[in-house]
């Protein structure tokens, strides 16, 4: 059996407990959250043990691993206190809100000889691992241009309504290190590193103190340009789209599902889906299908067992966060920068 201990009680905590149970051999043994009664609701619902001290939720046992759901500005801090424990840790997306406590983590875990793994679940979306394949099989021919497209909405309740959301101490930003992390952690997976970055972010609709829209202008190191823009100022929300174009043709995803290839050596045995007009990830921060969290959660028990590497580690995982704090920069400074 392995034992899970889930830190926070919000929707995503939520996520990760509905994706835990769906694990033979998993149990969720111990919750921690800052909101007392979510946290209690959450223990009934699993049969868990609740805890209102983090130390004490720490010294918790049996207990072999957390995923933390917390605000993003505390994903380092406990953290790191879980891998003084002995304990391995899955945070969920971003890693942290800024590099020096995301490294901060990076070696405490590796001090502590623990896992760390990072939700970012798109990763196992089956179409966006065939494309992943496809690219590093040279099917789309040398990289030219990238455009990416987080064009989402979010009502001004869901900031208004929360303690850390919007807020530049506990969520790092607004729509670009949220919502569009993902996204960022997808064009780095499929096209690789970028060396330089232009971008403009504006707070445009709703009341918070971070951005609410941000669009960049991408150089990556293989010589593509790009684009890529994020936002939750755009309502009623549209699934996310990627347009990816190289030496050999075009590739086109929308949501998580490949709807066009135009190759000039067409491949007969790539299934295409209809273009996607759901809104649900568009509009709503609810995650209703928690397969692509149980398959991270999987993955990382794995690596655990057998003692190799997450699908997405705690290095993997500073590498949005390396671009998004480039890009808020560039915005602040109103100028290029350089990615090192």
């Amino acid at each position: 059996m392995i034992n899970i201990g889930i830190i926070g009680a919000g929707n995503i905590s939520g996520t990760h407990a509905r994706a835990a149970q769906e694990i033979d051999g998993v149990g969720i043994a111990a919750i921690y959250g800052f909101n007392q009664e979510k946290a209690r609701l959450l223990g009934q619902q699993y049969d868990a043990e609740v805890y209102t001290e983090f130390d004490a939720f720490l010294e918790h046992r049996p207990l072999d691993l957390v995923a933390i759901g917390s605000p993003s500005g505390l994903h380092a801090k406990e953290g790191m206190a879980a891998a003084r424990h002995g304990l391995h840790v899955l945070v969920e997306k971003p890693i942290d809100i800024n590099l020096t406590s995301a490294d901060a983590l990076i070696a405490e875990c590796e001090r502590a000889g623990v896992k760390l793994g990072v939700f970012f679940q798109d990763r196992t979306a089956p179409d966006l691992g065939r494309l992943k394949q496809l690219i590093d099989s040279g099917v789309l021919g040398r990289p030219v241009l990238v455009s990416a497209q987080v064009k989402w909405y979010r009502s001004p309740e869901y900031y208004s309504g929360s303690r850390w959301r919007g807020t530049l101490g506990l969520d790092g930003g607004g729509a670009l290190i949220n919502q569009g992390v993902h996204t960022v952690d997808l064009l780095l997976w499929l096209m690789g590193d970028i060396a330089r970055v232009q971008a403009k972010a504006i707070t445009g609709l709703h009341q918070i103190d971070v951005e609410d829209t941000v669009v960049a202008t991408l150089e990556f190191k293989s010589g593509a340009v790009g684009t890529l823009e994020a936002a939750t100022s755009a309502y009623p929300g549209y699934p996310r789209r990627l347009e990816l174009t190289g030496s050999e043709g075009t590739i086109i995803v929308e949501g998580d599902h490949i709807i066009r290839a135009d190759l000039h050596t067409p491949l007969d045995n790539l299934p295409l889906s209809k273009p996607d007009d759901s809104q649900i990830r568009a509009s709503s921060p609810v995650v209703a299908d928690v397969t692509g969290h149980r398959t991270i959660l999987e993955d990382f028990i794995r690596a655990i067992e057998t003692n190799s590497r997450p699908l997405c580690d705690g290095r993997e995982g500073r590498r949005s966060l390396a671009l998004v704090e480039a890009i808020y920069q560039s915005s602040r400074l109103g100028q290029a920068v350089e990615l090192s």
